[in-house]
Order: structure tokens, then sequence, then C-alpha cells
């Protein structure tokens, strides 16, 4: 999405940054995960569809992508490469006269996982979309199999609405309203999104 090509969201513990050319040799070294592949219900991709994945994103208005950065291991390092620890995205779609976005969220680094990096990513994910991308309802399509995925999104107030035992995952959905947004940031506490140039 060309609207956050240049844009940073710092929060307390990781940094969103845009899914950049020099982000995608690591990105792709994740996906030959197979269990990274199930779950996030990926196909692996050569490393060349995976360039060309990446900048057709960054022109896509349906879809924005931010890759996590270790905010601790970035500020040490001055290098986003080795504070990479995932990506979250939002894909729009108009239902019910409302701008919605499905979520995703993929913790890769072992390392970073059980810190709570998944779940202040995603807040932020959230809050950005909603103060600055107009979002009113977001959904979330998860493998069976992602236990602590569901769980987290539950925390964060979505409620299940259907399962497809045909793609073996569950959907929830959260409305926006502004005793969410109010919730959403006393938990996230500071945060900042910072607009660079070209």
């Amino acid at each position: 999405m060309r609207i956050n090509k240049n844009t940073t969201i710092t929060g307390k513990n990781v940094i969103l940054v845009p899914y950049r050319k020099e982000h995608v040799e690591k990105y792709h070294e994740w996906m030959k995960s197979e269990e990274l592949q199930q779950l996030t219900g990926s196909e692996p991709l050569s490393l060349q569809e995976e360039y060309a994945m990446q900048k057709s994103w960054l022109m896509d208005e349906n879809k924005c992508t931010f890759i996590v950065l270790s905010k601790l291991k970035y500020e040490e390092t001055k290098d986003e490469i080795a504070s990479m620890v995932g990506d979250t995205n939002l894909f729009f779609a108009n239902c019910d006269d409302r701008l919605c976005a499905e979520v995703e969220i993929m913790i890769a680094e072992e390392w970073a996982r059980g810190q709570k990096c998944g779940w202040e990513a995603t807040s932020l994910m959230l809050m950005y979309g909603i103060t600055y991308l107009g979002v009113k309802q977001f959904i979330v399509k998860i493998s069976y199999v992602n236990e602590i995925s569901i769980r987290m999104f539950e925390k964060l107030g979505f409620v299940e609405v259907s399962r497809s035992h045909v793609f073996q995952e569950v959907t929830m959905v959260k409305i926006v309203d502004g005793g969410w947004i109010d919730w959403l940031k006393q938990n996230l506490g500071v945060w900042k999104v910072f607009e660079g140039s070209e």
C-alpha cells in the first residue's frame, strides 16, 4: 500500500516498518518453515516470486503490510534485518457498508515468541487501521492448529462467527467502537506514527 510506504510505527517493544525489498530475503527464509506455512496457511514461493510479491503489495491499495522489528534489538544494532521478528498485514474489503480489513500477524523468530510481540504488533496495526485508514470492522481467519493466535484475538475482543472444516480455520470478527478504542489505547500505552520522506 503506497500510503504506508514511508510509515514507521513505534510501540513499547516493537517497531513496525514498511515491507521493503531489503527485507525479502529474510522473509523468504522464514517462509521455508513448514510450521509457519501451516500456521499461516501459506504456500512456499521462490525468492523471485517473493520479490515480485513485495513489489506488488507495495502498490496494491487493498493490502497494508509492515515488518515487525524487535525494538530492543534495533536500538542495540540499528540493523532492521537483524531486528526482524515477523510481519503484520491488513487486507481491505467493503462489507455491509463498512470498511472491513482482514488482519494477519506472524511472529517468525522463535526467540521473540512468548514476549507479547504479536499482541503489541497487532494492537498497533489495529490502531493504525482505525486512526489512519478508517477501518470499521476487523476480521481474522486462523488455522485450527494455531491456538495461541486464537486465544490472543479472543483477548483482543474478537468473537468467533464461523468455522470452516474445509479450510480448517476459524473466522473471528471485531466491530470498532469507542469503548474498544479506549481499551486498546489504554493497553498499548504510548505509540507513535512517523512519516518519513521518499
